[in-house]
């Protein structure tokens, strides 16, 4: 009995192997996604049921008979159905088998059919238990979680046979001879079967998660380096990181003449600065087009020198602004590497990140062109006006007090002086601070009385950075469109102040006539630029804002960041 179990055991042992191999096969194709996904999405659904469903029927066919009955493999595809499926899909998929072990006929005709419906059932309600524990999901693929539901289901199928197949006598008999290698080679064999899904699962997340980090870690290294433009030292930078990030033999960067940087294997005859020689680099630039050069079917050939290490090359073409070809980047492997695929959708993938810097860069300067140009028409705009006032202020007060004309004539030379030199792109709260007083000393004067100016500003505020020519617009603006337009005295304030951690600092009126312009007028063309010039340099969250109670007050609030270009 032992040994005739065993040559059972040996057999339904020898079924399972062929299963292997098809599972093994069917793991290099796209058909097997769906198992190792468990997307819930009804394209996969209808691939897991046909696949274990096949398995179920496999498993009859290949059976061996056994007194008008059939041992057999069938439980692994109803289990594995269940367990990847749910309880719906594992009583469709050991339906399915069930039924067709059913037209095959014999006396355990029913109750094979009945089994094979409950052990697909069986391997839904773990999954359901592992869904419903919150167990991780990888707890479904566990091999011993398989082996354990296929034991149960099996143990189940021989109850069943004895309690349906008729007569009693030759079902017992049966079962005697059939039960344990049955169970041992369905449980085992679908213990297997889950090890060889799980093991695709975690090398196609190992891979999926290396490849992801990366092309991360490149981008972000990558990110910023072109911000001046397509030059040389910069391209070196940019050969350096992809040649540390890809692991390729060699890497370089060319624009539409000449090697801009050169690094890697071969670096003693690939020099910089040299002309463009490689007719794979003139066929990428002239075409606008990827030219991979394999070193099989096409080897690459090195036009510097015969002894050149090098095998194989691939040529991205960098792309401009209207998709016209500025330049190239070039990955190689040597004659002894073959080319992976992943470096060659790495090679198109820097190419596009570049390009989509250099179109950044452009119209990032664009608008600092912008920018400055309407920085300097505003100076051009302001200085004659309040020349004029300024002139008049002073012609009035000459005649009866000289001291005072003389240090109006001061601030005024002071003012002139630091709009006239003011080329930096920023400068220090003190800075500003000085600039605005002496504008602030003028028109005090000029309104007398009708004018009050109180300013606090902590001390810790002095050093902090920020654009040029920013505070001295918003004051004249609180003059101009604001307290001017009062019967009553105005007042500026000028103040310093800690909101939710951030550092502002607040020109406020008390006039409250601010009106939100509908585009960037003559009138409001100075907080127009203070705007621009404030989130160019520190960003959108540190746009200028403005608050503003009609007759009681409007506030122009600067934020600043802690520290310098933060």
């Amino acid at each position: 009995m032992i040994l005739s179990d065993f040559s059972l055991l040996l057999s339904l042992a020898q079924q399972m192997s062929v299963f292997l191999v098809i599972a093994y096969l069917l793991s290099k194709t796209p058909a097997f996604l769906p198992l190792t996904n468990l997307s819930p999405r009804l394209p996969n659904t209808l691939t897991i049921y046909c696949l274990f469903s096949g398995f179920c029927i496999l498993g009859s066919y290949f059976g061996l008979a056994i007194d008008d009955a059939i041992a057999n493999t069938r439980a692994v595809g109803a289990v594995l159905g269940g367990l990847f499926g749910g309880p719906v899909l594992g009583l469709l998929v050991g339906f399915t088998g069930g039924m067709h072990r059913y037209f095959m006929g014999g006396f355990t005709d029913v109750a094979c059919a009945v089994s094979t419906t409950l052990e697909g059932l069986v391997g839904g309600l773990f999954h359901l238990w592992i869904r419903r524990r919150s167990l991780h999901n990888e707890h479904l693929f566990s091999p011993t979680i398989a082996f354990v539901a296929t034991l149960i289901a099996e143990t189940l199928q021989m109850l069943l046979i004895l309690l349906i197949a008729k007569p009693f006598e030759q079902a017992l008999a049966l079962v005697e001879v059939i039960a344990l290698p049955m169970v041992l080679a369905n449980s085992v064999g679908a213990a297997l079967f889950m090890m060889m899904i799980r093991d695709r699962r975690r090398l196609y997340d190992k891979f999926s998660s290396h490849s992801s980090a990366k092309a991360l870690n490149l981008a972000q290294r990558m990110v910023g380096v072109f911000h001046q433009g397509f030059k040389q030292q910069d391209a070196v930078r940019i050969a350096n990181i992809i040649h540390e990030e890809t692991g390729v033999s060699a890497v370089a960067i060319t624009d539409t003449q000449q090697v801009l940087a050169f690094k890697g294997m071969g670096s003693d005859h690939h020099h910089a600065g040299r002309p463009i020689s490689s007719k794979q680099t003139y066929q990428a630039i002239n075409e606008n087009r990827v030219v991979f050069a394999d070193g099989v079917e096409e080897p690459y050939q090195c036009s510097s020198s015969d002894k050149c290490p090098l095998g194989s090359s691939l040529v991205v073409p960098i792309r401009g602004s209207e998709n016209d070809v500025i330049g190239t980047v070039k990955l190689y492997e040597s004659k002894r590497r073959l080319f992976l695929h992943i470096n060659r959708a790495l090679g198109e993938g820097i190419a596009k990140v570049i390009a989509e810097q250099l179109r950044d860069s452009h119209v990032q300067q664009q608008q600092q062109l912008l920018t400055e140009a309407e920085l300097k028409l505003a100076r051009a705009q302001i200085n004659p006006h309040f020349l004029f006032n300024a002139l008049n202020t002073i012609s009035a007060v000459v005649k009866r007090d000289a001291s005072s004309a003389r240090q109006l004539i001061a601030d005024l030379a002071l003012f002139l002086r630091i709009n006239l030199k003011r080329n930096q792109q920023s400068s220090l709260v003190s800075v500003e601070l000085e600039h605005v007083n002496a504008y602030l000393h003028i028109e005090q004067v000029r309104f007398a009385d009708r004018l009050v100016i109180k300013q606090d500003i902590d001390e810790s505020f002095m050093h902090l950075e920020l654009p040029t020519f920013t505070l001295q617009p918003l004051v004249e603006n609180a003059i101009k469109h604001g307290t001017a337009h009062l019967l009553e005295t105005g007042k500026i304030t000028i103040y310093s102040r800690l909101n939710n951690g951030v550092k502002q600092l607040v020109v406020e009126d008390n006039a409250g006539l601010y009106q939100k312009p509908e585009q960037a007028t003559s009138e409001g063309l100075g907080m127009h630029i203070v705007d621009t010039r404030l989130r160019n340099a520190f960003g959108a969250s540190f746009a200028l804002q403005v608050e503003c109670q009609l007759n009681q007050y409007t506030r122009v609030i600067i934020s600043l960041p802690k520290e310098p270009n933060q």
